[in-house]
């Protein structure tokens, strides 16, 4: 991979401040309603289903499948010399679906199977650790 120098480091807010704790722990956290126990992502502070305040954070299995992705072959700034590069919609075990990137794997159709098995995996961006996705090994 490029240099994550010059890639946006994202920051936290008291929302998201759990999920990118998980992610420098190596884990991919995600909140859940305490009180319909829907699991949600994007992270907020209002359950998207029953309205609830009660929120609360666990530790997701990192599994997921690929949703949907395109291929950018004109790279966003700090991605200079990784195009193309694979922009994906992973749908987590857990439920909710996210937006990330796939590594590890060339960035081309063949390879890049709609409904294939993925796991999570950290890169960092300046201080912060960013999940990305890889096909899980032995999957298709």
């Amino acid at each position: 991979m490029g240099d994550n120098s010059g890639k946006a480091v994202p920051q936290p807010t008291p929302d998201t401040e759990p999920y990118w704790a998980g992610a420098a722990e190596g884990e991919l956290r995600l909140p859940r309603c305490a009180e319909c126990d829907h699991v949600f992502f994007y992270p907020r502070s209002i359950c998207p289903r029953c309205s609830s305040s009660k929120i609360e954070w666990f530790a997701a299995s990192g599994r997921g499948t690929l949703h949907s992705y395109l291929i950018s072959h004109r790279p966003a700034r700090g991605f200079e010399g990784e195009e193309p590069y694979a922009v994906a919609v992973v749908e987590l075990r857990e439920g909710p679906r996210l937006m990330s990137n796939i590594v590890d794997v060339p960035n081309d159709p063949g390879h890049l199977v709609l409904d294939m098995e993925l796991e999570v995996v950290f890169e960092m961006h300046g201080d912060v650790a960013v999940p990305k996705f890889r096909p899980v090994a032995g999957a298709r």
